[in-house]
């Protein structure tokens, strides 16, 4: 297993990119096309949500187990968006609410927000899978600008 460093990253492109203000992350784009030959995480240990591609051989197994339970302390929220369908764009946002990136999003690319704020736009209908942290509190969690 090994971690995705900046020499991985093609910065707007085909494979990896990680938008970045002030040496803090605001998010990661999976492209679609992207598909290790290894199991690689994408994300660094210390992220609140791991995200990673977990390869194995036809044949392999993953050992029956359960998940112990873990008490963790979390602040704020991540969250991965997978885009089933369609065609957008995204605008990321830094904590002060500027503009720091927009990108075009295409079925199969995978989002990781992880700092800022972000918004869509849907170029056509679009359908996202949507994973995040829980569990649901009932209260309003965003504050839209």
């Amino acid at each position: 297993m090994r971690a995705v460093d900046d020499a991985d990253v093609i910065v707007s492109g085909v494979q990896i990119d990680k938008i970045i203000f002030e040496n803090a992350p605001l998010a990661f784009i999976i492209r679609s096309a992207f598909s290790p030959d290894t199991t690689t995480f994408l994300t660094p240990p210390h992220f609140k949500q791991q995200v990673g591609y977990v390869v194995y051989p036809a044949g392999g197994e993953i050992a029956r187990h359960v998940h112990l339970p873990l008490e963790r302390h979390l602040v704020g929220t991540s969250e991965v968006l997978v885009v089933k369908k369609g065609h957008c764009f995204i605008d990321i946002y830094n904590d002060n609410r500027e503009l720091v990136a927009t990108r075009e999003l295409f079925t199969g690319d995978v989002m990781l927000m992880v700092g800022g704020g972000h918004g869509f736009r849907m170029i056509e209908e679009t359908v996202f899978l949507e994973i995040k942290q829980g569990p649901y509190t009932g209260i309003d969690e965003k504050e839209r600008f």
